[in-house]
């Protein structure tokens, strides 16, 4: 299987504080990599600077042979990434039609699919972002991403603080984009069984290092490790 993105050796932070400390590991095409560790070890970071959000202070990013450390967020976008911050960042003066068409590139990803993945977005296209729910704008958010048309979604905590009819209908679609559709993805969750679940691989970042790294299937049936690792077992 074809690599999609490599990290090598991979330092960042903001300003001149360092979070990351040589951090490394591969993404396979139509792979799904569950991010895992516990609260401020490295993760948002890791996905920020993947995005472009933050200072790189050594290493590399390369997606399908780009090298994006040497780009702009926007053109890490062009180059295709799909990022879902945990902010959400949509548009909230313009309608839900507006934030997906504002932003849409061509490709098997349209606003008319995201509606059909997410029939709530589809009954408040005409609704500005400020009369969604926090579910309903993580649903947004998430469309904007796919319909830039990515080869790399990446979602930072996006089930944190929704309710539970909402995660499962969001744990739902992320598993339709990635198992059925095929787009790669590395997914961030504090709450790691349901991501472990859908996913391929999974690594785990402590203080800026990864300190493990296995198939998920294998992290989410071994309830001492995943205790060990995370403290999250029960």
């Amino acid at each position: 299987m074809a690599d999609l993105l490599k990290v090598e050796n991979l330092s960042a932070g903001y300003g001149e504080a360092v979070v990351l400390n040589g951090v490394g590991f591969e993404l396979h095409e139509g792979e799904t990599l569950a991010l895992l560790g516990r609260n401020g070890t490295g993760k948002t970071t890791l996905i920020n600077t993947l995005a472009g959000a933050t200072r790189q202070h050594a290493g590399s990013i390369t997606l399908a042979g780009v090298p994006l450390h040497k780009l702009a967020s926007h053109q890490r976008a062009a180059a295709g990434i799909g990022w879902v911050p945990q902010e959400r960042n949509i548009f909230k003066s313009l309608t839900v039609h507006e934030n997906l068409t504002a932003v849409a590139r061509p490709g098997r990803w349209s606003p008319e699919r995201v509606y059909e993945m997410f029939p709530r977005l589809a009954e408040r296209k005409t609704n500005l972002g400020t009369q969604l729910s926090g579910g309903e704008q993580q649903m947004l958010a998430v469309g904007r991403a796919l319909v830039l048309n990515p080869r790399l979604l990446l979602l930072d905590e996006p089930l944190e603080g929704l309710a539970p009819i909402i995660v499962t209908e969001l744990l739902k679609a992320i598993s339709r984009i990635t198992r059925e559709e095929g787009l790669s993805a590395i997914i961030v969750e504090q709450h790691p069984q349901a991501i472990l679940a859908i996913s391929d691989r999974a690594i785990v970042l402590d203080h800026g290092n990864v300190v493990h790294a296995d198939t998920a299937a294998a992290l989410r049936t071994d309830p001492s490790l995943l205790d060990r690792l995370l403290g999250v077992a029960r």
